[in-house]
């Protein structure tokens, strides 16, 4: 195969992977394809954690199995050698005579950690690496962040009116609901979004202002955590999150808090409540984690350094007086225009 289809069909294999964006954890997304003399024979990718894994779909995918020892198996992401809720892919691969495997990049995760290349290898089948490398991390950023940083990868997201304000000055006799910047498509957008993270953090005053759900409704998905970083620990019982199906995690520094229903995480005055929150939810298992507001809260991570990707929504109305949006410096990824905002995507330069 030439570089040009080893491109090709990597493509396939990240668009087949994503396919399953949000439901796969705590494994990666994978797509994989087997190709014989530069046609596709078989393909599939992995939809959830404890079913059959993209390789073994693709290979299964294959009606002509005499082909297989002929063929070039695809996968983003390099197979796995070990035994989890599934047997290895490698010992598969092996023993149906694939004689070349084309991965993305390799799987930096503990279980794995280059010994399904290696294994291979030995084995005497050839292995090419590192194509797209760059984007078959991109997809499966949170998996990476995870494992190799011991922490969740933090999306956060705001929007802001033109003149850079995240919300009015509520008065006393205010309604308890959110000032709307965008419109219906970007709303969706959100939804979707959320349904792509394992959890969702807002603060205590965004709880009190506008009474979210936190909930997955205008897209299909599963619904995320939801997290509520509040120092008193005092919030009304009839939040419309208590009446959604679901976890509350309340991280407060009040030691005696009790909230109905939710798990409560005392906080150590003493370090920053930003890794502290990351560190629970990495022993949780949860690897992604999409905050909303507000924006002392949003401050509070971008100053921690704490944070991965920033989406950022601009209205074209101004506000004049409020709240005003965080600051924030990071490396242009996208920019979108909707008919009333228009979406900006910052990644940490860091990342």
């Amino acid at each position: 195969m030439s570089g040009e289809d080893n491109i090709k069909f990597m493509r396939r294999c990240l668009d087949l992977a994503a396919k399953a964006e949000g439901l796969t954890w705590p494994n990666p997304m994978v797509g994989s394809v087997i190709v014989n003399d530069g046609i596709i024979i078989g393909e599939g990718f992995h939809v959830k954690a404890g079913r059959p894994h993209a390789e073994v779909i693709a290979i299964k995918s294959v009606k002509e199995k005499k082909l297989l020892g002929s063929s070039v198996l695809y996968v983003n992401l390099e197979p796995c050698s070990h035994f989890g809720k599934t047997p290895p892919c490698t010992d598969l691969i092996l023993s149906v005579g694939i004689p070349c495997v084309v991965v993305g990049t390799e799987d930096t995760s503990e279980q794995v950690s280059g010994r399904g290349i290696a294994k291979l290898q030995n084995a005497g089948c050839k292995v090419i690496t590192g194509v797209l490398e760059e984007e078959c991390r991109e997809l499966n950023r949170r998996f990476f962040t995870f494992h190799e940083k011991g922490r969740p990868f933090i999306v956060l997201k705001w929007a802001q009116s033109a003149d850079g304000f995240i919300d009015l000055i509520r008065t006393e006799n205010y309604t308890i609901e959110p000032n709307w910047i965008t419109g219906k498509p970007e709303r969706v957008l959100v939804h979707k979004w959320r349904a792509e993270e394992q959890a969702i953090l807002v603060g205590a005053g965004t709880i009190r202002s506008d009474n979210p759900r936190l909930n997955v409704r205008e897209w299909k998905g599963n619904n995320p955590v939801r997290i509520i970083l509040s120092g008193s620990g005092v919030l009304d019982k009839k939040l419309a999150i208590n009446e959604i199906v679901g976890s509350n995690i309340v991280f407060t520094r009040n030691g005696r808090a009790k909230i109905p229903g939710a798990v409560i995480v005392s906080l150590n005055d003493e370090r920053p409540a930003a890794l502290q929150i990351s560190e629970y939810l990495f022993k949780l298992g949860i690897q992604s984690l999409m905050i909303e507001g507000g924006a002392q809260v949003l401050e509070h991570f971008i100053s921690s350094g704490l944070w991965d990707e920033a989406r950022i929504f601009t209205g074209s109305s101004d506000f004049r007086n409020g709240i005003r949006a965080p600051a924030i410096d990071g490396k242009l990824s996208a920019k979108t225009n909707f008919s009333q905002s228009t979406l900006t995507v910052l990644m940490n330069n860091n990342f």
